[in-house]
């Protein structure tokens, strides 16, 4: 890869857990390693930039970096900038990098501003909530040569990609039954979820559920034909009632059935930060297989003499992000989901190269080419190669509001989601 290219100059658009956590120290990381240039983070008003720019973690971790905040650290509390973020975009030159971190349902709006000022894009899932957007997501992407990327991280565990390895090759026969679990902390009840994460916009299976519905699709190759999910209600300290709880159901291609249990609910002082995992039970010629992954238990357990952690005792996944020494100054970030943002960005990066030196149509064609080629190889989720997450996603709304109701996906040329029945 040529490393003289153009760095990426970054806006995200979001200042809440997910960026704290991992999209803003990768991107610091991917300024060590000169992916990245310069990064501006847009929020509705400025106490949670306020919230990153104060980091202990960050500031001990990345001690010579910073971001651009929009609004400014020192405007007022009460500033309620919705629109703001289109400013920074629209200031970006063409073809640099705006990531996506806002509530799911605003996903689609975001995506949009940046395409229509010619930038790649990088957005945490799901990607919108119904096929017929991320078809024009697509659309208007092809037609500028623009990279959009999802970012399911879980693509990037090690575990993942040697089990779609083996199991294309054979050596777990056909999935025919297995079971998901991804239970969210608590604390997610107190957090800015129970601003937005209401009856109307999300819910359990739709946030985290989808990681691994993706997963399933991204190790076996089978497309989702039916989707059920039954809701469990609650409200939130402020008042606003959400779906607490969901149970799904999800039917593959090949009768295969795959149930999907998903929550907010997890002990705060629980062993572990979540509980998740995945089974596939497969059949072979005259035999039986089974893939399994405990995914919030790895093998690593602490006991600390304080409770910074939350909990004295943990089970830790240091697969997924942790921020350890280097030789370098301060800490660097490791784990898969380091590696899924890294991947994203150079995917952008590899975008621009592929245009390099070309003008006009001759430019656009290098770059559509590329494009192509990503999408094909069907490591990185874009809305070409895993829109089947965009029709479960919309079929599981559509279930959830009747009660579990199935919905069945119906492909061809035009795939669409119908209540079955």
């Amino acid at each position: 890869m040529n490393e003289t290219r153009q760095k990426l100059e970054v806006v995200v658009v979001g200042g809440g857990m997910i960026t704290h956590d991992q999209i803003l120290p990768s991107l610091y990381q991917l300024q060590r390693n000169g992916v990245v240039g310069g990064i501006k983070v847009c929020a509705l008003n400025p106490a949670p930039l306020r919230s990153l720019a104060e980091s202990p973690s960050l500031k001990q971790a990345f001690p010579e970096h910073g971001f651009e905040a929009s609004p400014p650290l020192d405007a007022s509390d009460d500033t309620v900038l919705p629109d703001l973020y289109r400013e920074a975009i629209a200031e970006l030159p063409p073809r640099n990098l705006v990531v996506v971190a806002v509530p799911d349902h605003v996903h689609g709006r975001v995506i949009r501003v940046a395409l229509e000022h010619d930038q790649h894009v990088l957005s945490v899932k799901p990607l919108v909530p119904t096929y017929a957007e991320s078809v024009e997501i697509e659309r208007l992407a092809r037609e500028k040569g623009l990279f959009v990327g999802v970012e399911y991280h879980k693509r990037f565990d090690r575990r993942s990609l040697d089990a779609r390895r083996l199991y294309r090759a054979g050596r777990f026969g056909e999935f025919r039954a297995g079971e998901a679990k991804m239970i969210e902390p608590y604390y997610y009840r107190h957090s800015n979820f129970q601003n937005w994460f209401t009856r109307e916009n999300s819910d359990p299976f739709t946030y985290v559920g989808c990681h691994y519905v993706d997963l399933v699709y991204f190790i076996t190759g089978l497309k989702p034909v039916e989707v059920s999910v039954r809701g469990v209600e609650g409200r939130f300290p402020n008042g606003n009632v959400g779906y607490m709880w969901a149970a799904g159901r999800v039917v593959w291609e090949n009768g295969a059935v795959l149930s999907v249990t998903d929550g907010l609910g997890y002990p705060d002082k629980g062993a572990g930060m979540n509980d998740q995992c995945l089974v596939l039970y497969c059949e072979g010629d005259d035999c039986g297989a089974v893939l399994k992954h405990d995914d919030q238990y790895r093998g690593v357990q602490q006991g600390y003499v304080d409770d910074a952690s939350g909990a004295h005792f943990r089970f830790i996944s240091p697969d997924y992000f942790k921020l350890v020494p280097y030789e370098g100054q301060g800490l660097k970030p490791v784990g898969y989901g380091f590696e899924s943002i890294e991947a994203l960005a150079l995917a952008a990066m590899r975008t621009n190269a592929a245009g390099e030196g070309l003008e006009g149509k001759s430019a656009l064609d290098a770059r559509r080419k590329c494009l192509a080629e990503i999408d094909g190889r069907g490591l990185l989720a874009t809305p070409a190669n895993s829109s089947i997450n965009e029709l479960v996603t919309e079929a599981a709304r559509l279930s959830i509001v009747r009660d579990g109701m199935p919905a069945v996906i119906e492909y061809g040329d035009s795939p669409a989601v119908r209540l079955r029945g």
